[in-house]
């Protein structure tokens, strides 16, 4: 097995992580709402999955990468929960969103947008209000299949999610990915509908005590 590290991502890491989750989610069914399979959807996907990263705020951005030999092979996007809440003047997009939307736009085209947008906004609704740990996304490359990278990346984090005594959620498109999570301490909360040939589950992982129990 070779020697795989676990790290936060460099800034010049970013779009390898996004090619790595371009691989991973290329049949997933969520995603085939987002970009449908057509031309150049690999690119659209590398496009898609940079400009989401670069879209969430530095302060709460953790990009997790698992490293072979100097090339990333896994990432994992996670969200930190929210210090305070928004405020009631606060623009319906972020700034970082505004900055990134020429790749939003190569990745979706003009008439895509709205559609991703309705999209988002369906997954967003059934997560809790309680702050929480998000993982967005989560892929491993193809030529790390099975060697537990994806597990790596989750367990990583969520030592110091433990530690911090934070709870922590994510939606999941199959069922075997499902398994995983349960046997992670992850709970399913129900199944997201609206979604065009998808139905993914909202998962919700509770905060550890000191115990290490929920």
């Amino acid at each position: 097995m070779p020697d795989v590290s676990i790290t936060a991502a460099r800034p010049d890491q970013l779009d390898a992580a996004a090619a790595v989750l371009a691989e991973g989610f290329r049949d997933d069914p969520v995603m085939q709402g987002f970009v449908p399979r057509g031309p150049r959807r690999h690119a659209r996907l590398v496009d898609l999955f940079a400009a989401m990263m670069r879209s969430i705020p530095r302060a709460r951005r953790t990009v997790d990468v698992a490293v072979v030999d100097g090339d990333v092979v896994g990432a994992a996007v996670w969200e930190a929960p929210r210090t305070r809440a928004s405020s009631p003047l606060s623009l319906p997009v972020s700034w970082e969103e505004l900055g990134q939307l020429p790749r939003y736009l190569r990745a979706l085209g003009l008439v895509g947008l709205v559609p991703a947008a309705r999209h988002q906004a369906t997954l967003a609704a059934p997560r809790p209000r309680l702050p929480h740990w998000y993982l967005g996304e989560i892929a491993v490359g193809d030529a790390a299949r099975g060697l537990g990278v994806g597990t790596s990346l989750i367990e990583h984090r969520l030592a110091a999610v433990d530690e911090a005594g934070d709870a922590a959620y994510l939606e999941s498109s199959t069922e075997r990915n499902r398994a995983l999570y349960r046997r992670m301490g992850f709970v399913e909360l129900g199944p997201i509908r609206g979604l065009p040939g998808a139905t993914p589950a909202a998962m919700w992982r509770p905060a550890r005590t000191a115990a290490g129990s929920a």
